[in-house]
């Protein structure tokens, strides 16, 4: 039986295969609102057969955007757009949740930005230091956004704690360079990412899944690495984080390998280390390379991005080379490739 077609528990709820949508911004909302495009977007991939997906990067600030474009949750009037998609998505046994992000010092919105330390990234804006009022502030959006996104029916939240945005920029060593309690040795540097976990899980659903999306690697000596990540995880794993979702790179500007599968032994390494469920990804177009690597790497699920983008019937037109026989919508059964 194929791996990647087959169901998954997690906290109660039955995912009715292994292959996620990835988080990519549309770059399409105006005031944080989602629109008909998303609809369209999303709606498209669910009917496609993925078995969960995962709605892009959403500001829980108006500055915590990586740009004006992006969905945001910080006001309540962006509820029932985001409400519709879930309700449409739901209809064809898809699990949904939503991405919560700051940008940090990557955002690309008007006015004042901020981060961990007044440090730029490449030739992007100088951000503000934060000061402690300011991440009890932005702590506090995390815990407002949780509350809209229940409040929108989203199976489960995604902390972004990756490709070089806020909390990753806590994270790293490359980016903060603070010399108080949220700067320096590894632990003070989790202390804004355990804040944000605790603040969500006071008002998020106990029997909701919460994920945290990591970069494991920073492609710096003086950077973090897997190993550095698994400790991260391990000290916050017990205040909720129920799901991880492997990826790497984007603190700094670095020159990287990337070739199909080039993230999975990121993956790998985290799934053996914290005992947690694994998202893996990185460059995978095909259900025959998604199976293999679950098999291989004994891994949870697999995420595709760019190829749900150019392919995003691929579940329906893929699967019956792993043989399973998805169910086609009706209206396409016409259509239906037969083995």
């Amino acid at each position: 039986m194929s791996k990647l077609f087959s169901p998954y528990e997690l906290k109660g709820k039955t995912i009715k295969n292994r292959l996620v949508m990835a988080p990519m911004c549309m770059y399409s909302a105006e005031n944080g609102l989602a629109n008909d495009w998303h609809l369209t977007h999303y709606l498209t991939r669910a009917v496609g057969g993925v078995g969960t997906i995962v709605v892009e990067a959403t500001g829980v600030l108006p500055e915590g955007r990586i740009t004006e474009q992006d969905l945001g949750l910080w006001d309540d009037s962006q509820i029932a757009p985001l409400k519709r998609i879930v309700e449409e998505v739901r209809k064809y046994d898809c699990l949904i949740g939503i991405q919560l992000n700051h940008a940090g010092r990557k955002s690309q919105t008007n006015g004042t930005i901020f981060a961990p330390s007044p440090l730029a990234f490449e030739t992007m804006q100088l951000p503000a230091e934060l000061t402690k009022a300011d991440i009890r502030r932005v702590v506090e959006s995390f815990r407002q956004a949780a509350i809209r996104a229940d409040c929108a029916g989203f199976d489960f939240i995604q902390i972004h704690g990756a490709h070089g945005y806020l909390i990753n920029q806590f994270l790293s060593p490359l980016a903060n360079k603070r010399t108080d309690e949220y700067g320096g040795c590894l632990p003070n540097r989790t202390r804004f990412l355990h804040e944000i976990i605790e603040a969500i899980g006071s008002v998020w659903p106990k029997e909701k899944i919460l994920s945290l999306r990591v970069s494991a690697e920073e492609y710096h000596p003086e950077g973090n690495h897997v190993d550095d990540l698994c400790e991260i995880i391990n000290s916050v794993k017990d205040s909720g984080i129920d799901w991880v979702d492997v990826s790497s790179g984007g603190v700094v500007n670095a020159k990287i390998n990337a070739y199909p599968g080039y993230q999975l032994p990121f993956a790998q390494t985290i799934k053996e280390k914290t005992n947690l469920p694994v998202t893996g990804g990185g460059l995978i177009c095909t259900v025959g390379f998604a199976e293999k690597a679950l098999n291989d790497l004994n891994l949870d699920f697999i995420y595709m991005g760019r190829e749900l983008l150019r392919n995003p019937y691929i579940v329906l037109n893929q699967a019956n080379e792993l043989g399973f026989d998805p169910e086609w919508p009706f209206q396409y059964k016409r259509a239906k490739n037969t083995p």
